[in-house]
């Protein structure tokens, strides 16, 4: 790989950042698990649902994330698009297990106006990073 493809494809680099960012911030949950959405009453969280103190994204809050039952590792992120608020996100999904990302995915695709991609840390980790 030539110095401008390693530009463009930097995964390692990419979960480093995110690391650090988690580790260099306080996790809070404001959402947790089986509480509801405080303006969509139908939804019901089914994991740990927070932000990461003193950081900010799109919507003007803390970059959001999603904490499973398992260790604080990263196990991968969700970008999502929320077509009735017309902007987009990435949630960092924390210990979660297979169980806990599929009901999280459900969460982001179950409607007509948000959708989620899964991008999970495990297909882009290499030998190197480890």
């Amino acid at each position: 790989m030539d110095r401008t493809e390693e530009f463009y494809y930097c995964p390692d680099s990419f979960w480093a950042a995110l690391d650090r960012l988690t580790a260099e911030s306080k996790i809070v949950i404001d959402r947790p698990a089986g509480s509801r959405h405080p303006r969509n009453t139908r939804l019901i969280y089914p994991v740990d649902y927070g932000y990461l103190e003193n950081t900010s994204s799109m919507d003007g809050g803390g970059i959001d994330v999603w904490k499973g039952s398992g260790g604080r590792a990263i196990d991968a992120v969700i970008c999502t698009v929320d077509l009735f608020r017309r902007d987009s996100e990435i949630k960092i999904l924390i210990g979660c297990g297979e169980d806990e990302i599929r009901l999280i995915m459900q969460v982001h695709n179950s409607g007509d106006t948000m959708k989620g991609l899964l991008i999970r840390r495990d297909n882009y980790t290499t030998e190197e990073s480890l």
